[in-house]
């Protein structure tokens, strides 16, 4: 059972069409009329996939996997973040799917009929006892180990879970009861990128071993920790700028250095020239003589303030130590969705962490302690980086951190908004930064507690500071 969605098509100010490749793929002849593979089965229909609307397509596509829970050995959808999404509706739509697979009918809300005719043919007929099993296990308080529970012979959940995904892991392992979770590809729409070669392997670990005959790879080496360019941090378009990002800064595939950042460079075969993708990695090792590479973060997807700057890699390594340490035991409470901003409409300005909390054990809102929360305020701000906490100690130019507790489905409305801004569905991942006034406005509607960090993180002068 592995989700796909499709994104409607715009129009470019030329008058070009354009969409995202995956749903270039989908709508394509070589998905489409695509040869039988039994290693490769979707529970899916075509019809359900290729629904605009995204909604139904997310029922039918669920229920055609509930239908068929008996033959699914695995489950899943491209990121992390989409399929706790499918989760998440699973868990408020049940009982009407059960409803559904009792019936054998379609809930009349299915409006698109070539939906509504393919998942008929799935259902054939009623079918009580299946529906009941489904309910039963449904219905039970906590939804830990879910997956397992519903899709009794899945073998892994297949998602990716690099990069900002990786903040989804725990809420998948609460999910997955056990399951393996497996993050199999490196890719973009500009371009594939590689492959991991140990799929079976620790989330944490995953690399990907660079195809060298997708595309002609290039890279620009960064600053292990600011992930800023080395030596040159803008570009125009002048000549000279050119010469320098093509002479002096880029490094080629086969010179690239184990345990160094880099920026990656791209030179498509349908005709991108240089072209800058976005991405931060680490090499981390060789197989054969192709490099592998651990994504770590998207260019400049930084917090600043003052004259600090908090990548999100560094923001997931603090947030994920203030989780471990404070949220477990004894609050138990699970931190299912996270973003941030930096809020400078005070003097001095301060970072807000939007937090969207559910307890492990239950449904209900979640019971907020004010000590906990505010260690955890104090627990990210201890984890953040050198400059952040002098700022905040010394030059005081950085206000306490601040977390905002949202209610249960604020992410949902958040995605729900992107989505009708452009983002695609199938490809949407949570911003880790959020600046557009439409998605503030969405979650500052949404906050149910803020809490404040009561102490000032610890900093001591280093040589020049003193």
């Amino acid at each position: 059972m592995y989700l796909l969605f499709i994104k409607p098509e715009i129009k470019t100010p030329s008058g070009l069409m354009a969409r995202p490749v995956l749903t270039s793929y989908y709508k394509s002849q070589h998905f489409r009329n695509r040869p039988f593979n039994k290693y490769n089965v979707y529970t899916s229909p075509d019809q359900t996939i290729l629904c605009q609307d995204s909604k139904q397509s997310m029922y039918c596509q669920l229920l055609c996997g509930l239908v068929q829970r008996s033959h699914v050995l695995r489950v899943g959808a491209v990121f992390a973040s989409a399929f706790l999404r499918a989760v998440k509706f699973l868990e408020d739509h049940y009982k009407e799917l059960c409803a559904d697979i009792r019936t054998g009918t379609v809930t009349s809300w299915i409006t698109d009929s070539s939906c509504r005719d393919s998942v008929l043919s799935i259902l054939n007929g009623p079918n009580q006892e299946l529906a009941d099993e489904i309910e039963s296990e449904c219905a039970e308080k906590s939804w830990e180990g879910i997956l397992r529970r519903i899709w009794p012979k899945a073998k892994y959940v297949e998602v990716i879970v690099t990069g900002s995904m990786a903040q989804y892991i725990p809420t998948l392992e609460f999910y997955s009861g056990g399951l393996p979770l497996v993050s199999t590809m490196y890719a973009s729409s500009e371009c594939y990128f590689g492959i991991n070669l140990n799929p079976l392997c620790d989330p944490a670990d995953v690399s990907y071993t660079l195809l060298p005959n997708m595309a002609y790879f290039e890279f620009l080496p960064v600053d292990d920790k600011s992930h800023e360019e080395i030596h040159f941090a803008t570009h125009s378009n002048t000549d000279d700028d050119d010469d320098a990002l093509k002479e002096d800064l880029i490094v080629n595939l086969v010179n690239v250095e184990v345990g160094q950042y880099y920026e990656i460079v791209i030179t498509t075969f349908t005709g991108l020239y240089r072209y800058r993708v976005g991405d931060i990695l680490k090499v981390t090792g060789f197989h054969n003589k192709a490099p592998q590479f651990r994504f770590v973060q998207r260019r400049n997807v930084v917090l600043s303030i003052d004259t600090d700057k908090t990548s999100e890699e560094d923001l997931l390594n603090a947030v994920t130590q203030a989780k471990l340490n404070h949220l477990q035991h004894p609050s138990s409470l699970l931190l299912t969705e996270y973003t941030s901003y930096a809020d400078t409409s005070s003097i001095p300005g301060h970072y807000v962490l939007f937090w969207e909390l559910k307890p492990r054990h239950s449904n209900d809102p979640p019971k907020l302690d004010d000590k906990t929360m505010e260690d955890c305020c104090s627990e990210v701000e201890d984890c953040l980086d050198y400059v952040y906490r002098r700022c905040r100690n010394r030059d005081k130019s950085i206000g306490p951190l601040e977390i905002r507790v949202v209610s249960l489905g604020t992410f949902d409305s958040l995605m729900d908004f992107c989505v009708s801004q452009g983002s695609s569905l199938n490809q949407y991942k949570t911003p880790r930064c959020v600046k557009s006034g439409g998605a503030l406005e969405i979650l500052d509607s949404r906050v149910i507690g803020r809490f404040f960090s009561k102490r000032v993180p610890q900093w001591e002068p280093l040589g020049l500071d003193s």
